[in-house]
């Protein structure tokens, strides 16, 4: 039976898929938690910069390099992926979701795919399931933004029409920054997110937390 490369893609990068997303917040919690986001508007901008600027952008280049890549070549990039994460936090984030991920579609699909951080287990698991790069960037970066506006939700708290207004937001930017990490040339790594970044690091101090990052 022919399977709609569409409809796997989506599974696997739904909610529903067993990754663990829903306890990760990016450092939102820290961001909120300081005061740098306290309404819709500053919750839009923080998630757009993290796309744009942070790991958005850079979990995308890693995922179409992976894609691109040969197997052997598949493990340097998961190392680079690790290397690059700005905190403890982070670096939980991306490789507890990625080893979920890699072990949960190893599974199911039969695929040859060892623990990995996340982009990068995608990014294989695309190629090895010969599933179509650009959509799956695009849903990939989808996911991510929901999981973000997800966090800010509970956090700021927001309401679900706010959210989705989010998420309309990130359509068209996820759209762009699919289409221009498709090459996976990794030489184009680079964040700028760096209040991101610090409010990763102050998550892990909170007296408080509800998320892992």
């Amino acid at each position: 039976m022919t399977i709609d490369p569409m409809l796997r893609l989506h599974r696997w990068l739904s909610p529903a898929y067993p990754v663990g997303g829903f306890a990760y917040s990016h450092g939102i919690e820290a961001a909120v938690a300081d005061g740098r986001i306290g309404d819709a508007a500053s919750a839009e901008a923080w998630i757009t910069d993290i796309l744009r600027h942070g790991a958005g952008w850079n979990d995308a280049l890693l995922m179409a390099a992976a894609y691109h890549a040969s197997a052997e070549e598949v493990a340097e990039i998961g190392g680079l992926c690790a290397a690059l994460a700005s905190s403890a936090g982070r670096l939980l984030e991306t490789e507890k979701q990625g080893h979920a991920f890699a072990a949960t579609t190893a599974a199911v699909e039969g695929l040859d795919l060892p623990p990995m951080p996340y982009p990068v287990a995608v990014g294989r698991a695309v190629r090895l399931a010969d599933l179509p790069l650009d959509a799956a960037l695009r849903l990939y970066l989808m996911a991510f933004a929901s999981a973000l506006t997800s966090a800010a939700i509970r956090l700021v708290p927001l309401g679900q029409t706010d959210g989705q207004r989010i998420l309309a937001a990130a359509e068209p930017l996820s759209a762009d920054l699919a289409e221009a990490a498709a090459d996976g040339d990794l030489d184009r790594l680079g964040s700028a997110a760096f209040l991101v970044d610090i409010a990763g690091m102050r998550q892990g101090a909170l007296t408080t937390r509800l998320f892992r990052s």
